[in-house]
């Protein structure tokens, strides 16, 4: 990704957060979102382990981890905090890429189902919820 793409999607991921409902907009308060170009190898390895498979070819868009609203307990006080990742290019992959005069529409897009599919699972749901809600 170049410096120009990164600017360009940041800047959309900045209007995608602007439009959020304020109740959306104030969870980010609790979870850091941090944007990635792409998954380190060692998300790559933790996810496919935790999935029994090779999934270093697939198309990553965002990553949820640590310990959903739903699991957390007393218990869990010393357990890293939970954390968003959105990786542009699995985002931008995902949007057939920047070509084309509605890109950034779909690019937006494509950011807003993420962010709101990885909120999903910091509030304990899973890929079935998330796709009866659109958020797959």
């Amino acid at each position: 990704m170049t410096p120009i793409e990164r600017e360009r999607f940041d800047q959309l991921l900045d209007r995608v957060v602007g439009s959020l409902p304020p109740g959306v907009r104030r969870l980010l308060d609790e979870v850091p979102v941090i944007v990635l170009d792409r998954p380190t190898r060692r998300m790559i390895d933790e996810l496919s382990a935790e999935h029994g498979e090779d999934l270093s070819e697939d198309v990553l868009a965002g990553l949820h981890s640590g310990l959903s609203l739903t699991e957390r307990s007393v218990e869990h006080s010393g357990t890293l905090p939970e954390e968003i990742h959105l990786f542009r290019e699995g985002i931008v992959e995902l949007a057939d890429g920047w070509d084309g005069d509605d890109a950034d529409e779909r690019v937006a897009e494509e950011i807003r189902v993420t962010l709101l599919h990885e909120i999903g699972h910091h509030f304990g749901l899973d890929e079935n919820d998330l796709d009866r809600l659109g958020y797959a």
